[in-house]
């Protein structure tokens, strides 16, 4: 059986002295100033897309968990009237591995959408499985879980308005304070067939907890779980010789601590660590389709990455992966407004959780993306209610607080996604409705409706691997520079009525898994990589050289597919098409290796 991720996670031996909370107003003094913000899940709403049906499903799945089953194990335990039965999977002793997830999901829904059922039943959660919490706040989680806790109890109090939760956030933390460890035993590879107990990611809710509280021994003891050992090694590159063999996501999720730190401290040093973090795992560890972790580990640059397709079906950690993408990819671009990036977060929404398959009835979800040379095909993982349950919720969530950010004096596009967003200025509210058929099309339109006429800019993000944007303001062809891994900026006096038309060209290009494989590549179509159908019963064809893309494949009948081009107009009946349109059990191909044979089957 495979082992589980919280079997390998325990706290170690307690520490005695009581740290009393005393709330203190937080210092914000060395607090740096964000560059540019998000809406923060206030204002954005998604509107009819592949990607607003998922968030949907997602959103009526975790309604209709029945609360009793969620509250099960601990009831028992508690000596409690106990109806319902177990989750089941990781969940089959208690939820604590899931539960502060859920919470935080749900809470983040509610202030996206103003959803009352679900914050509805978040509080209801909340407040009976506070019911079987010790009286000293004792509530009998693990640091794993307790990380994921901390974070729905701070949501339920910031996005949902849940006062509630504070009481319970400071007795559970007093506790925890008092009780855990302050040994750091850092990752190594010697954990390999293990994981690691993730201490490293939890400094960012503890100051989370402290922004909520003003408690600054919650802001000391979030010190204590700085990373440095690990951090440091990217203190002064973003080629360090040793940063490999270590669990992948909760590595990239790490480094949301690391900017947490910045926020809070002010500190430069934590600004350069994940700036050097982020090249590093652009460069050395991450797949066409921004996915990494081959048997969720962090690999040596030496062609592991490569090599991991001939043999490994867990090449990536989808949903929990995208979940720490989205979080480093959010606060980079918040602490320097930089464009370049939110191109790891529309490559990871477009092929890594916006690709996965539903969370279904039973707990039943998607876990490892599969991307071998060989072929494969999507599957759920054999556990039920794992970590990634947890993170799905939160992802989807999340769709909302990654399209738009704003300035005092603008308003920026990150995401094409069909979508609205309102913006409260001074001058009086700016709603802006984004239409698009993007990746399958190469436009997106926005309209702005004005309760008066304003001046501000409308920057939209070009993608590094664009050429030739352009952008047309009500019709007529806009002078502005369309570098790609830039802003492009239309800054004028609005209208209601105007209507801004934004073209992304969809480069067709193969992407090399690395530079030991040049020949090793994966198509791919603007943001979205490409599979090849590997159903039909024909023979796999040779594919085309990347300087012959646009001879060699021909577009398909439905909008982002093609088809590989065959001597004397011979047409297969296999595709390719985006990644994120595969279902269950379809077999397909991902990576190509360019030099192979084709095969003939008879």
């Amino acid at each position: 059986m495979e082992p589980s991720r919280r079997d390998f996670v325990r706290t170690a031996a307690a520490v005695s002295g009581a740290l009393p909370l005393v709330a203190q107003a937080a210092d914000a003094a060395s607090r740096p100033a964000a560059a540019i913000e998000p809406f923060d899940y206030q204002g954005v709403r998604l509107r009819k897309s592949r990607w607003q049906a998922q968030f949907q499903a997602a959103r009526d799945y975790y309604l209709a968990v029945s609360n009793d089953d969620i509250l099960y194990g601990w009831r028992k335990e508690a000596g409690l009237p106990a109806p319902g039965k177990p989750l089941g999977g990781w969940c089959a002793r208690n939820s604590d591995t899931v539960f502060g997830q859920w919470l935080s999901g749900m809470s983040r829904i509610y202030r996206a959408t103003g959803d009352e059922a679900m914050r509805d039943k978040a509080a209801y959660l909340l407040a009976e499985w506070a019911r079987t919490v010790k009286p000293g706040g004792n509530c009998g989680m693990d640091l794993y879980a307790y990380d994921k806790l901390l974070c729905g109890l701070v949501d339920l109090k910031v996005y949902a308005g849940h006062a509630a939760a504070v009481p319970l956030l400071e007795k559970t933390l007093d506790y925890v304070m008092r009780t855990y460890s302050r040994e750091r035993a850092p990752a190594t590879r010697a954990e390999i067939n293990a994981h690691p107990a993730e201490w490293y990611t939890f400094a960012e809710n503890l100051y989370r907890a402290y922004e909520v509280t003003g408690n600054e021994k919650v802001k000391d003891f979030a010190a204590t779980y700085l990373d440095h050992e690990y951090w440091n090694k990217f203190a002064g590159t973003s080629a360090p010789a040793d940063a490999h063999w270590v669990h992948a996501y909760s590595h990239v999720n790490t480094f949301s601590s690391a900017a947490k730190a910045y926020a809070v401290t002010g500190d430069a040093a934590y600004l350069r660590i994940i700036r050097n973090a982020y090249d590093y795992l652009q460069r050395t560890q991450c797949y066409a389709t921004g996915g990494f972790g081959p048997m969720e580990r962090f690999v040596p640059p030496d062609g592991t990455l490569g090599r991991s397709l001939e043999a490994r079906p867990n090449t990536f950690e989808a949903v929990c992966g995208s979940w720490a993408g989205f979080k480093l990819s959010r606060y980079l671009m918040q602490f320097t407004g930089e464009s370049r990036y939110g191109d790891w977060a529309e490559r990871l929404f477009y092929n890594g959780v916006g690709a996965a398959l539903p969370i279904v009835e039973g707990g039943k979800h998607f876990y490892y993306a599969d991307y071998r040379v060989g072929g494969t095909m999507k599957f759920y993982k054999v556990s039920r209610y794992s970590c990634c349950s947890g993170t799905y919720i939160q992802n989807v969530a999340d769709y909302h607080n990654l399209i738009y950010y704003r300035d005092p004096g603008a308003l920026y596009v990150n995401l094409y996604l069909p979508s609205e967003v309102t913006w409260q200025r001074p001058e009086g509210e700016v709603r802006v409705v984004q239409e698009t058929a993007y990746p399958e099309a190469d436009t997106s339109t926005l309209k702005l409706e004005l309760t008066r006429s304003a001046r501000f800019a409308l920057k939209f993000r070009v993608p590094a691997w664009t050429r030739d944007a352009s952008v047309k303001v009500n019709g007529a062809v806009a002078d502005v520079a369309c570098k790609p891994g830039t802003w492009a900026e239309v800054a004028r006096t609005w209208n209601s009525g105007d209507r801004v038309e934004v073209r992304i060209p969809l480069t067709l290009r193969t992407e090399a898994v690395d530079r030991q494989h040049p020949r090793r590549v994966a198509f791919v179509h603007g943001p979205a990589v490409l599979v090849y159908d590997d159903w039909a019963m024909e023979v796999l064809p040779r594919f085309p050289e990347p300087d012959a893309l646009d001879q060699g494949l021909v577009p398909g009948e439905q909008p982002g597919t093609f088809r590989v081009a065959q001597p004397g107009g011979t047409k297969l009946v296999a595709r390719l098409r985006p990644f994120y349109a595969v279902g269950e059990a379809a077999p397909y191909r991902m990576y190509h290796d360019l030099d192979a044979l084709p095969i003939a089957v008879w």
